[in-house]
């Protein structure tokens, strides 16, 4: 087999036109592909047909300019895909009550099959366990296609790696996984990415790239539940846990930086380790006990600052219910309107059903996606003012310091946003971060605990 990319079309396919399937497109349309984008969702196909992005790293501007060059085609109807040199693969893999739900790869490989022509490169990018592209995709192509997959045409599997919101680290600089089902394969997939990505890191095998992509979103997880846990602890015993942070992070090496905060969520983390530990479960009979208790952790973080927010106005002898408080962030990371999974939602969730009147801020968020039983409001003053608490979920750039530290009375900062005594750089009313076991005084001014 020659090399696909001298082919005359030069004619990319990426299935699925999210998070990760958009930015490859447009990147890929800019290094002179010719792409359809494969998007089942008729609306989002339409959206992306009239120039407006649904995705926060592409703006309307890139989206409109793709369109005009006559490059890039949105549609939902696999037809067009034929005669493709490239397919992409990036659509979700969810999990259905604890098990790695694969249809939509299965329905995605199911219907590029009949297009697969001797010479092309199918590449999958969605999370999935080891094994999978071996296993489940190879075969499906194989059938549909009636050609053999590394023989005929290249297969190879490449993790996506895309930070939504990251400004610093993007798909052009994020160096990419590579891999494929055989040499050939490999350098069909290599010279792909090479045609998109600065850096490119073979590796043996589809399985070791399957591994990879697992690998980094467990070694997160495990080390976010290890500080979330030890938040919880340290606030029992009357330390601070961020002071404690702060000094072992001065150690050069043998210690990296991790930081608690209300849970865990979005595309990756709340996901990606139980497809590892359901495969070790299933596969080798036992269980990944380090996934299992850091699953355990982060996803009673939640109840853990809804504690939280009991004690402190408790404390102030209220109660929760008919207490407002006020949710700054319902995205599951900072300067982004992602809300999968995100732990804000739980938290509202949780502390209406204590009879709590919740309000909520987040500037990125779709006000479409507001969970229930919440009022999507603006942080100004008076909002700030008439709240018993404010809860910093997520530190968006968006949000004001001096606002809240001006207007608001009491805050539970699961980020450690607001600055403590020592951070001479704000003016205005004292902000006191309150050690576990101390109490507020009436003239201490705002009064800030952390989880």
């Amino acid at each position: 087999m020659g090399n696909t990319l001298l082919m005359s079309s030069n004619k990319l396919v990426v299935v699925g036109q999210g998070y990760v399937g958009l930015p490859v497109a447009m990147r890929a349309v800019a290094m002179g592909w010719h792409v359809v984008g494969v998007e089942v969702d008729p609306d989002r196909a339409a959206r992306l047909a009239a120039g407006r992005s649904y995705v926060e790293d592409i703006p309307d501007l890139e989206l409109a300019a793709a369109l005009r060059s006559g490059r890039y085609e949105p549609t939902g109807d696999y037809a067009r895909a034929g005669g493709f040199d490239v397919a992409v693969i990036t659509v979700p893999t969810p999990l259905r009550e604890g098990a790695p739900d694969l249809s939509y790869i299965v329905d995605s490989a199911r219907s590029l099959a009949s297009l697969v022509t001797a010479g092309a490169t199918v590449i999958l990018e969605s999370t999935t366990y080891p094994g999978t592209t071996e296993e489940l995709l190879a075969p499906l192509l194989a059938e549909g296609s009636g050609l053999r997959p590394g023989v005929d045409f290249h297969l190879g599997y490449s993790p996506e790696r895309i930070d939504p919101g990251n400004r610093t680290w993007n798909l052009v600089n994020t160096p990419k996984v590579v891999s494929g089902t055989g040499p050939a394969s490999l350098a069909a997939v290599t010279a792909f990415y090479d045609s998109l990505i600065e850096r490119t890191v073979p590796v043996a095998s589809t399985r070791t790239a399957e591994l990879t992509k697992l690998l980094e979103n467990t070694f997160r997880h495990v080390n976010i539940a290890l500080v979330n846990e030890l938040a919880m602890f340290a606030h029992e015993l009357g330390v601070d846990v961020w002071e404690a942070i702060d000094a072992a992070s001065t150690k050069p090496f043998g210690y990296l930086r991790f930081t608690p905060g209300p849970g865990v969520g979005g595309h990756c983390l709340p996901i990606d380790p139980s497809y590892l530990s359901w495969r070790v479960r299933r596969s080798l009979g036992r269980s990944f006990r380090f996934v299992e208790l850091a699953n355990d952790v982060n996803d009673h973080m939640p109840d853990h600052v809804v504690r939280r927010v009991t004690e402190m106005l408790n404390a102030r002898h209220l109660p929760v219910a008919g207490s407002r408080i006020l949710l700054l962030g319902l995205a599951y990371k900072r300067n982004t309107g992602d809300a999968r999974e995100a732990p804000a939602t739980r938290i509202a969730g949780l502390l209406a059903d204590l009879g709590a009147e919740v309000r909520a801020a987040d500037p990125h968020v779709d006000p479409a996606r507001l969970p229930a039983r919440v009022t999507l409001v603006e942080a100004g003053a008076a909002e700030l003012a008439a709240a018993d608490l404010v809860v910093v979920l997520v530190d968006h750039d968006a949000f004001d310091r001096d606002e809240v530290a001006r207007h608001a009375r009491l805050v539970l900062d699961t980020r450690r946003w607001l600055p403590g005594p020592a951070d001479a750089r704000r003016s205005g009313p004292a902000v006191v971060r309150i050690p576990a076991q101390a109490t507020r005084h009436e003239d201490a001014g705002l009064a800030v605990e952390s989880l």
